[in-house]
């Protein structure tokens, strides 16, 4: 009963605005055909040109690199500021219904469209779904495209940033002297297991007690589609995660770790999962040293930052 309710509540959602096709947080391309007919906002995160090529119908153009911090960690989110004139060139009030288009190459492709999800959500937008596959999805399916710019009335949204979705570096830290908090690496497993690192940060393996759940293994073999419902909760079972017990995914730069997030909150409906957006770049490049685990599968094995 619990699983049918999970599955339910974000139908009811929609279904309250006359959106009821959308029976979840990730639509298809004709759920997304209804939806537009319906009046929601359609944003596209590609880039510009990608855009201006091909286009849903309708949808405003709002690259991914708008959504990210500048500066030394690209994880942070953007100040308030930045986020509010942004929402209100797209025209965007908490209760206009949203769905997130993203290219549709793979799996890390998929990543853009979550973190954007989770970033809208935190401000206070309502309602909102990514389109399952992206653009490959929309145009394999038979629908239209479009090369015409379109360009959302400005609204003059004042929107707050929720943080309950989000956790700090001093949370992270805090989480390791506490029991019964589980830290999720949703890097590939070289990145987990320490033998890589991204350029941008100062020390290589990862969160001390954290698990591995790459992103990558959400998805259909070879697509930017996510998997069915079923197959999700069989890969988040591998956590072996209490019901109601409080995860915090994080990965290099607060990519990968939207994927898992979205799966873990919107999908399963898991009540306690926060994105650590810093990630391991601002973890590994804290004034104070923090905890690291070299061979997550040997123990507690722990390096300082270089």
């Amino acid at each position: 009963m619990r699983f049918l309710l999970r599955l339910l509540l974000p139908a009811l959602t929609w279904a309250a605005t006359g959106l009821a096709l959308a029976a979840s947080p990730l639509v298809t391309p004709a759920q997304l055909k209804a939806l537009s007919e319906g009046g929601a906002r359609i944003i596209d995160i590609r880039e510009g040109p990608a855009y201006a090529l091909q286009h849903v119908p309708g949808a405003v153009s709002a690259p991914y690199g708008l959504w990210r911090a500048t500066g030394k960690n690209p994880g942070l989110p953007p100040t308030l500021p930045e986020m509010t004139a942004l929402v209100q060139e797209l025209g965007l009030t908490a209760d206009t219904p949203v769905v997130v288009v993203y290219t549709g190459i793979d799996a890390t492709d998929f990543g853009g469209a979550a973190r954007v999800y989770w970033t809208l959500k935190s401000l206070g937008v309502r309602q909102l779904a990514i389109l399952n596959g992206g653009l490959t999805a929309w145009k394999a399916a038979g629908q239209p495209v479009s090369d015409q710019a379109a360009v959302a009335p400005r609204s003059h949204w004042q929107p707050r940033f929720n943080p309950q979705w989000l956790a700090t570096r001093e949370q992270v830290r805090a989480s390791l002297d506490q029991t019964g908090v589980l830290r999720v690496d949703a890097r590939p497993a070289p990145y987990y297991q320490g033998r890589i690192a991204t350029d941008l940060a100062h020390a290589r393996g990862t969160l001390p007690g954290a698990v591995n759940l790459d992103s990558e293994n959400l998805f259909e073999l070879g697509s930017a589609a996510l998997m069915d419902t079923m197959a999700l909760e069989d890969e988040a079972d591998k956590l072996k995660a209490a019901p109601d017990e409080p995860i915090i995914t994080f990965c290099n730069a607060g990519h990968w770790s939207a994927t898992d997030w979205f799966v873990l909150s919107e999908l399963l409906g898991r009540p306690d999962v926060r994105m650590y957006a810093g990630s391991i770049i601002d973890w590994s490049s804290a004034p104070a040293p923090c905890p690291w685990t070299t061979s997550p599968a040997a123990g507690s094995s722990c390096a300082t930052p270089r």
